[in-house]
């Protein structure tokens, strides 16, 4: 993935999952709707937005090694 210059808000966020949910496995959602009720860093938004940005292009390898990536976040916040 390219480097961005932009930060992207929750909002942001928020429309980009919602335009990925049906791409992403289940068990993600419930996390996601935890992450949506506190707030992060620029840093995990911008990250978690790039992770979101085209999954539904991605192949399957590129789908596992973003999972991994955005579990680790969901995990941890």
């Amino acid at each position: 993935m390219s480097e961005c210059k932009l930060d992207h808000t929750m909002t942001d966020v928020k429309n980009k999952y919602m335009d990925q949910k049906t791409y992403l496995p289940k068990d993600f959602h419930a996390k996601f709707d935890l992450f949506f009720q506190e707030e992060h860093s620029q840093e995990i938004l911008n990250d978690v937005f790039h992770l979101l940005k085209k999954y539904d292009l991605a192949n399957q390898e590129e789908q596992e090694t973003r999972n991994n990536r955005l579990q680790l976040i969901l995990r941890n916040v």
